[in-house]
């Protein structure tokens, strides 16, 4: 009897080590910093520029984002799709995307509206919608 409560309590502790091991790593999982940085015309094109700052502690292997602009007023304009490539753990990347026969002026917002596509250790991962924290340094705005 003795050594069955002592296994029941070793299994229980057991159990409770693994669930506070996975809450650790929930609590320490950082953040996919994308901050549209600049966007500029060029000969005819929209130019963004990002800067991305991958703190999730798991280096991406390939990360693409479907994102819709809007206009001034709030009207779609297009959707466009941002290959952002490789993010390093714990490192700063600038990306960017030029997008032709559209003016800056005209895009009044821009969505991150998910990622297509998020490769982790050569596997999809949902890592890069659920750890994306958008923020703008321009004058338009940029949600997730």
């Amino acid at each position: 009897m003795f050594l069955s409560r002592l296994f029941a309590a070793a299994v229980l502790c057991g159990g409770l080590s693994s669930y506070a091991l996975a809450q650790s790593d929930a609590e320490q999982s950082g953040k996919l910093f994308m901050e549209l940085n600049t966007i500029e015309n060029i000969e005819g094109s929209c130019r963004f520029t990002f800067l991305v700052k991958n703190e999730t502690g798991h280096s991406i292997d390939n990360a693409v984002f479907e994102t819709v602009l809007f206009d001034v007023d709030g009207g779609l304009l297009q959707l466009s799709i941002f290959r952002f490539g490789e993010l390093p753990a714990d490192k700063a990347r600038v990306r960017q995307f030029e997008l032709p026969n559209l003016t800056c002026a005209s895009v009044g917002k821009a969505l991150i509206n998910g990622a297509q596509s998020c490769v982790v250790d050569g596997s999809e991962s949902e890592i890069c919608e659920d750890a994306l924290s958008p923020s703008s340094r321009v004058d338009m705005e940029l949600l997730g």
